[in-house]
């Protein structure tokens, strides 16, 4: 089975009531433990390359790992750039076997924001490829995205048709209070989604499949795993996990998972080097690492996406 656009993954997921997991790798130990959790689980994934992972990987060596897990698991797999800010990145990664591109206008003005994105979908369309567009602005921190909390913005539904209709895209990243990044709040803040704004823009746009991006939920036990082990991360808050789910059973048909990640490996190789400091061989801690990922990647499957035994 060769990599899949996102296309018929969200007409599926739309319907279904469930969402996909858009997991970011940077390396071999991650896509092995997202998809071998995938694997077992008969779930459909989105593998997502960000400009910042381009750069530490290396394009040709991110696309034939990907290759490498379609052809052990058999899954149905989109490659996906994450946060393009550019056509001509967009254009790299179609021209270079990505199924799925975003296009990140959301710092330009509206009517820019829609020329760069129809640009890049006229592109895209014509070689088959799916295009996300993004309209409002995620706070947070996380590789090239950095938006302070002033400059973040909820998405206007009111402008959300127009967009669509006038670019062309295929999905949609809205903003409705989800944040990049492990501190996505301050302490003693609570996070709330505003499923006021989701519900009104599935109003308008029936059956269109809308994207959350800063979904982590900065998992407790591994921040507590990385504070135990000279870490310092005691104010990380996340989102909560059965606002996602609520999320992924109404029109949100793709959720991005970063962070997470991240907490869980490095969370685990620093408890394995801690507890066995004489150790100097890397695969002895990125296996663990790898599992940690893996288990993650499942939990977020059943519990949060819904979309296990989907693929």
């Amino acid at each position: 089975m060769p990599l899949v656009t996102t296309k018929e993954m969200f007409e599926k997921a739309y319907k279904g009531g469930y969402a996909i997991g858009a997991f970011n790798v940077n390396n071999m130990e991650i896509i092995q433990g997202i998809t071998e959790a995938g694997k077992e689980l008969n779930a459909p994934l989105i593998l997502q390359v960000s400009a910042g992972a381009r750069k530490y990987a290396n394009h040709t060596y991110l696309v034939k790992l990907v290759e490498a897990a379609v052809i052990e698991t058999g899954l149905p797999i989109a490659l996906h750039l994450d946060h393009g800010d550019s056509f001509e990145i967009c254009k790299s990664c179609i021209d270079g076997g990505f199924t799925s591109v975003m296009i990140d206008g959301s710092h330009y003005d509206f009517e820019e924001n829609i020329a760069v994105t129809k640009k890049v979908v006229e592109y895209a369309h014509a070689h088959g490829v799916t295009v996300e567009g993004e309209l409002g602005r995620l706070a947070g921190i996380e590789d090239a995205v950095n938006v302070s909390a002033e400059d973040a913005s909820y998405t206007n539904p009111a402008q959300v048709q127009e967009f669509v209709e006038r670019t062309g895209v295929d999905s949609l990243a809205i903003a409705i209070g989800t944040s990049h990044g492990a501190y996505k709040f301050k302490p003693g803040q609570k996070p709330q989604l505003r499923f006021d704004i989701l519900e009104e823009v599935e109003s308008r746009l029936p059956g269109f499949p809308i994207v959350l991006h800063g979904a982590s939920s900065v998992i407790p036990e591994y921040v507590e795993m990385i504070n135990a082990n000279g870490g310092r991360m005691p104010d990380a808050i996340g989102i909560p996990e059965d606002m996602l789910r609520k999320a992924a059973t109404m029109a949100v048909c793709k959720i991005n998972i970063d962070s997470d990640l991240r907490l869980a490996m490095t969370g685990t190789i620093r408890k394995y080097l801690a507890e066995n400091p004489a150790h100097f061989d890397p695969r002895q801690y990125l296996k663990p690492a790898r599992e940690a990922i893996k288990g993650m990647v499942a939990h977020k499957i059943t519990n949060v996406l819904g979309c296990e035994g989907k693929a």
